[in-house]
């Protein structure tokens, strides 16, 4: 591939950044992050409490990639078949078969809105189709269309009624994204928008198959023995029974970070890479990635929920 084509594959998704932020006041780094992990073909749980726009900023993305789109509202009475779809008995020839009518999750953007408001059951249908990509009903198995991704909502505020995410799925989050309060003037501007009849269009960017090509690009990225390293120690030092671990991490960390972090870490650090419009992997595209990819990954003490202590705290001490 030439330098030109490579250049209008950045252009391309900058625009498409861009794009998005026309839709979405502020949240400028939360975009980004969003972005790292299409381009990185990983799923996203975005926390925060209700009216930060967090649907809106999924819908958003959805405009701007020409991608099917669809939405889950999750509730206690969920069934799995209401995510992954279900066998219906139809008349042919004559004769009652089965046919399968495929559920919301046969899309390329899934948004599954308070997904802790589901039972465990069917938060585990999303599980197969998140990781492996395919659903199974009955004998069948079928496959999900590609780029595919689930962008997750929960609020951390509200504990009624809710089943909290257990840590085999938070892991198979690639990015866990916390959705800050916007500042006043960002506020006003949300307010020219939405409370008024000024009307925000958003225009298709990006195609399906153009992010395939993207992601391609983005796996052959060479990365150092330097950084590559950088990257594997700061997982390792998040294990408490490891003999490098630093007094924080004994001190706070119960469970550290499982591979898939160091995984997460080294692709979205590639893609974050290449949207800053390099071919090399530096130390501060880790830095960048460590925060949303560790954060959901470690599972903190008593001690430290005691004295208020949270998992960015602890990132923040590993990378000094």
């Amino acid at each position: 591939m030439d330098e030109k084509q490579l250049q209008d594959m950045i252009d391309q998704v900058k625009a498409c950044e861009a794009e998005i932020g026309k839709g979405i006041i502020g949240q400028r780094s939360i975009i980004r992050q969003v972005l790292l992990a299409i381009l990185s073909d990983g799923n996203v749980l975005l926390e925060g409490v209700p009216g930060l726009g967090k649907t809106e900023l999924v819908k958003a993305v959805s405009k701007v990639l020409s991608t099917s789109f669809s939405r889950v509202q999750f509730t206690p009475d969920l069934m799995p078949a209401d995510v992954t779809g279900t066998n219906l008995i139809i008349k042919e020839n004559g004769n009652n078969v089965f046919q399968f009518e495929p559920g919301p999750v046969f899309a390329n953007i899934v948004l599954a809105d308070e997904i802790n408001r589901a039972t465990p059951k069917t938060q585990s249908a999303l599980l197969e189709a998140m990781q492996e990509k395919t659903v199974t009903v009955g004998k069948n198995t079928y496959e999900i269309p590609k780029p595919f991704m689930v962008l997750a909502t929960q609020n951390p505020i509200e504990n009624e009624g809710t089943y909290p995410l257990p840590e085999a799925q938070l892991d198979r989050f690639l990015f866990k994204l916390l959705v800050e309060f916007p500042t006043k003037e960002e506020l006003k501007e949300i307010m020219d928008i939405t409370v008024t009849n000024q009307q925000v269009n958003l225009e298709s960017v990006i195609t399906g198959d153009d992010i395939l090509k993207i992601r391609n690009v983005i796996r052959d990225m060479p990365i150092s023995d330097a950084v590559m390293d950088y990257a594997l120690s700061l997982v390792v030092a998040t294990h408490p029974e490891s003999e490098t671990a630093p007094e924080i991490t004994k001190k706070y960390v119960q469970n550290g970070a499982s591979p898939r972090a160091a995984q997460a870490i080294i692709k979205t650090a590639k893609a974050r890479a290449f949207m800053e419009g390099r071919y090399n992997v530096a130390f501060e595209d880790i830095k960048f990635v460590a925060y949303p990819a560790l954060r959901h990954r470690m599972a903190l003490n008593f001690e430290a929920v005691s004295e208020g202590i949270n998992a960015d705290t602890v990132i923040s001490e590993l990378l000094k």
